[in-house]
């Protein structure tokens, strides 16, 4: 039992680990945040698939702490927000945003077409957050955008989330369902 719990842990570290690393390399990366990476979510995803929803919103809380920290390196403090502002940006964009791609493992008994439901569901959740973040924090980036009607800021956050999102639920759910196609990692997922 302790063998198992040590094992998990270590695994869930190195997936923290592997999806850090991923997250900085970007195919392309909005001005004021956001970007399409190289799959940086699938190791969580394929966390949540090893061993379940539970572990895997551990696992994925311990990754948004590392994208706030990314973030905080980024300049997330310098963007002149308030407090209370900034402690929406850090629920909303970080915290609840990266916690809920553990929801991935939701489906992970049904096949292919299970990993690859839960890593879509993961990233529409991921997405529902970004998504009121703009709506109620960053609104008033809509300027950056020439032509683009900033009065709506329900469809601004909707294209502007979309534009990274969409493209990232995608290659990911792509990517989940290649490795599913691999025999030894469907045995190795399967075996937790």
């Amino acid at each position: 039992m302790k063998q198992t719990r040590i094992t998990i842990l270590v695994e869930g570290a190195v997936m923290i680990a592997l999806a850090a690393v991923l997250s900085y390399i970007r195919v392309f990366k909005l001005p004021t945040g956001g970007s399409v990476t190289l799959m940086s979510m699938l190791p969580i995803i394929v966390f949540s698939i090893r061993y379940g929803v539970k572990h895997g919103l551990g696992v994925a809380f311990g990754y948004s702490l590392v994208q706030l920290v990314q973030g905080a390196m980024d300049g997330l403090f310098a963007w002149g927000l308030s407090a209370p502002m900034l402690i929406a940006c850090i629920v909303l964009d970080y915290l609840g945003a990266f916690t809920v791609i553990g929801f991935a493992g939701i489906f992970r008994s049904r096949g292919a077409s299970g990993w690859v439901a839960g890593t879509i569901f993961a990233g529409v959740l991921r997405f529902v957050f970004h998504f009121f973040s703009g709506v109620v924090i960053w609104r008033s980036c809509g300027e950056l955008w020439s032509g683009f009607d900033i009065n709506n800021v329900w469809l601004y956050s909707l294209a502007y989330n979309g534009i990274y999102m969409l493209p990232e639920i995608l290659f990911t759910s792509l990517g989940a369902y290649a490795l599913f196609r691999v025999p030894a990692t469907r045995r190795l997922l399967k075996a937790a």
